[in-house]
């Protein structure tokens, strides 16, 4: 990780997403092996890294970066979409980097990544004040993006307002089970203050059950797939899955 750090900054920021992927190559070749399977870049592994403030083991995949978030959102968009098969154009808000590389590849999709701040990103955009005219997506995915947003409620419904009539979008969040009612405070600012209270130092609130119906009142339809349990034991260990990963699955009405 020290060396990764010092390559970064000795360069130049343009290079960093070819930086990135060399590091995940060299990465990939050294934990290869045969005991987990990821289905985002398809490459097998003898282990995933250890991730996180709580340095969980088996999260992250050597070859691509991708979290257990990640892997159950790829083999949700496969088996239960037609992302992969029809033609799209997609809004990815807050994009990973092999997520865009994959979808800019596909031929049937017209696919757009934005951000704030993020370097990848092809359009740079506050998600609470999309300049897009409506209806204009037929998909949008917005991943562990709203807790970082001051007014979710403003990001959700201009989310609804640039999908089409029928469009669909996946808007997860990590959220707190035993929690009833999310929990936000705006007098809790500083990076330092957050952690303590949120859990991160650029969250600014903990969603509880109540979320299904934040989103909701932004006028989605929303699915609430307990897609983890219905893969399998077997394939929950070989891609190293949490068992009670869901999937937030929104639909604009037509």
């Amino acid at each position: 990780m020290g060396l990764k750090l010092v390559l970064k900054k000795c360069v130049p920021h343009a290079w960093h997403s070819r930086l990135r992927r060399f590091y995940y190559r060299l990465r990939s070749l050294w934990y290869r092996g045969r005991r987990f399977t990821c289905p985002c870049c398809g490459h097998h592994f003898r282990k995933f890294l250890t991730f996180g403030r709580d340095r969980r083991p088996n999260v992250q995949c050597p070859g691509c970066g991708s979290l257990e978030r990640h892997r159950l959102l790829w083999l949700y968009l496969k088996n239960r979409t037609t992302l992969f098969t029809e033609k799209h154009k997609v809004l990815d808000v807050a994009p990973m980097q092999f997520f865009q590389d994959k979808c800019r590849k596909l031929p049937n999709l017209d696919y757009i990544s934005a951000d704030l701040s993020s370097p990848l990103a092809m359009l740079k955009l506050d998600i609470a004040h999309i300049p897009i005219m409506d209806n204009q997506f037929d998909c949008v995915f917005s991943y562990h993006v709203f807790e970082h947003v001051p007014d979710d409620q403003k990001a959700m419904r201009e989310i609804f307002r640039v999908l089409k009539p029928g469009g669909w979008a996946i808007l997860n969040v990590p959220i707190d089970f035993n929690r009833e009612i999310t929990f936000e405070d705006p007098s809790v600012v500083s990076p330092q203050e957050r952690r303590r209270v949120f859990g991160h130092e650029d969250h600014i609130r903990i969603y509880g059950r109540d979320y299904t119906e934040r989103l909701k009142k932004a006028d989605f339809i929303v699915t609430v797939d307990n897609y983890a349990e219905q893969l399998g034991d077997a394939t929950l260990k070989e891609c190293s899955l949490k068992k009670e990963g869901r999937i937030h699955f929104c639909l604009k009405p037509q």
